[in-house]
């Protein structure tokens, strides 16, 4: 790549000049492309080494650089306070198509960085009490391509969700079932939704409501995933915490540690000296355990499993956030491999109004009822297309439209795009000819290059994205390299399609091979994001709306 050239031209220039360079050269694209295509900060990081100041430094560096005689370069500047600047050639970007092109979709951006390490990545995590609605969605979409971007990073990755599956609700959902079977309205504090009514007909008589019930649930909750491609590795049940000892144990090791102490005949986790507010209670007067001390357990038990843990956890849930890394410190776990993200609300909207959340009236509550109004692509596209740390609005009837303000009809349609140039060649008997024996040098047209460049980003964003875990930046390069194909594909003038009177066959070799790396990037990204990439999209609606003629 053009970042490990340059980088290895630096540190040369650097030991001529008798200096030491550092073990990571800064480099960086500057915004303003007239500054350049790369920029470096080599000079100011060592001029206190070199005992002079940093632009006459960069100067020397740069007379050095020069006599290297660098691939791809053209110019090499000095600017601002030392900074020194390259500007490239068209012909690196070549390299990248090439480079594209040959990892393919399968490893598109892909990089072993984390190679060797693991990590459990749990999301969902819904109580087994009823159908996961559609507020749950943002959270399991979010979880599900997160563990992709970690696996495309290297990490060995477990999708795990915990099933609170003991406890006062899960005998106030069985009681509800149970008064809605006898014909009766459920206890104050009980299960109200329709779901239960809807349950409670279907329920034997003659069953054990809680396990009857456990199960129906954990079955609506296991389609509603399904229905958009989410599969866990594990279903980690609380009741096994118990049944296995491994909550009676953690609760001894954190006694054999003194982090618990007595009093008014509980027992209490000195969680406020780690960090939390207040200490908590772990174990109440009468002996049972508060809801505390079983995700204590859980917890543990997963550093016993993963050297790294991600939770996915609801906007209700951050001030839970201290008081669980203080207890993994105190059970000698890294409290800093505990990362916890918390989603923020979603708010539904249809033609500008907010969708009351009641199945009954025909509006959206459930999850399932989601999928199947706008679709899975629509549904999984739509909740990353921002940072989970903030309010989002879904708006269903843009999720569905054929038009090009809808960000998931607009991105696969690209894919769409450059599939039908590859059919249209096809029917012109054009074939793509060997990568090798192709012209790249004829692609020329800014939109090209400009398309190249996109490209080139893709596997720079995905490794950050990884870092920060934060699949929406993914979500936004797709955007922009669809939109590149766009621009590209309705050039003025059809300065740049493939098939015509006026494109020689070597430049009609080259744009096939330009428009494959292109598919590859919109292919692999999507498919890491759960959402298809589709071969066709055509319709009377979908050409009207993206001024669509034949290639």
């Amino acid at each position: 790549m053009i970042q490990q050239q340059l980088r290895d031209a630096l540190t040369a220039a650097a030991t001529a000049e008798g200096l030491t360079a550092p073990g990571e050269i800064g480099l960086e694209q500057p915004a303003k492309r007239d500054h350049g295509d790369w920029s470096s900060n080599l000079a100011l990081a060592t001029s206190k080494q070199a005992g002079t100041n940093p632009r006459e430094l960069a100067g020397r560096l740069v007379a050095q650089l020069e006599s290297q005689n660098l691939a791809h370069v053209e110019a090499i500047e000095i600017a601002g306070p030392g900074f020194i600047n390259f500007t490239l050639s068209n012909s690196w970007l070549f390299d990248v198509l090439r480079e594209v092109v040959e990892v393919g979709v399968e490893n598109f951006g892909a990089s072993d960085t984390n190679a060797g390490k693991t990590i459990n990545v749990e999301f969902v995590s819904a109580n087994p009490t009823g159908p996961l609605h559609a507020g749950h969605g943002r959270g399991a979409v979010f979880g599900d391509a997160l563990a992709a971007l970690l696996e495309w990073s290297g990490y060995e990755v477990t999708r795990e969700c915990y099933l609170n599956d003991r406890g006062v609700q899960m005998q106030t959902f069985a009681d509800s079932l149970a008064a809605r079977k006898a014909g009766d309205e459920p206890a104050e504090g009980g299960y109200m939704g329709q779901y239960i009514i809807d349950w409670a007909e279907e329920m034997p008589g003659d069953v054990d409501p809680l396990e009857w019930g456990y199960a129906r649930a954990l079955e609506d909750q296991k389609q509603a995933l399904a229905s958009l491609g989410i599969e866990f590795d594990v279903w980690f049940s609380e009741r096994s915490l118990v049944s296995d000892g491994k909550l009676d144990a953690s609760l001894e090791r954190l006694k054999e540690r003194e982090m618990v102490y007595e009093d008014d005949g509980a027992t209490w986790l000195r969680s406020t000296d780690f960090g939390d507010d207040k200490d908590r209670v772990l174990v109440k007067s009468d002996g049972s355990f508060t809801y505390l001390t079983p995700d204590i357990a859980y917890h543990h038990d997963k550093f016993s499993r993963a050297e790294e843990l991600v939770n996915i956890w609801g906007a209700d849930h951050h001030g839970y956030v201290p008081r669980m890394k203080a207890a993994m410190e105190m059970l000698g776990n890294d409290r800093d491999k505990l990362d916890v993200r918390i989603t923020q609300m979603v708010k539904m909207m249809r033609n500008g109004e907010e969708v009351k959340l009641s199945k009954r009236t025909g509006e959206i509550e459930l999850l399932s009822d989601l999928v199947a109004e706008v679709g899975a692509d629509a549904t999984r596209f739509t909740y990353l297309l921002q940072s989970i740390d903030s309010q989002q609005t879904f708006d269903l009837a843009l999720a569905v439209s054929q038009a090009k303000d809808n960000p998931v009809f607009f991105t696969q349609y690209a894919h769409a795009r450059l599939q039908r140039i590859r059919t249209k060649a096809a029917e012109a008997g054009i074939e793509r000819a060997p990568l090798a024996d192709a012209d790249l040098t004829l692609l020329t047209h800014p939109t090209e290059i400009e398309l190249l460049r996109t490209l080139f980003r893709g596997p720079d964003v995905i490794e950050v994205a990884a870092r920060e875990r934060a699949p929406h930046r993914v979500v936004g390069w797709v955007r922009d390299l669809a939109s590149a194909v766009h621009t590209w594909y309705q050039a003025p003038n059809k300065e740049t399609r493939v098939i015509g009177d006026h494109v020689s066959p070597e430049l009609a070799q080259a744009r096939l091979w330009l428009a494959e790396a292109a598919r590859i990037g919109l292919a692999s990204t999507l498919g890491r994001l759960g959402v298809s990439a589709p071969d066709s999209m055509w319709s009377d609606e979908a050409e009207a709306a993206m001024g669509d003629d034949s290639e």
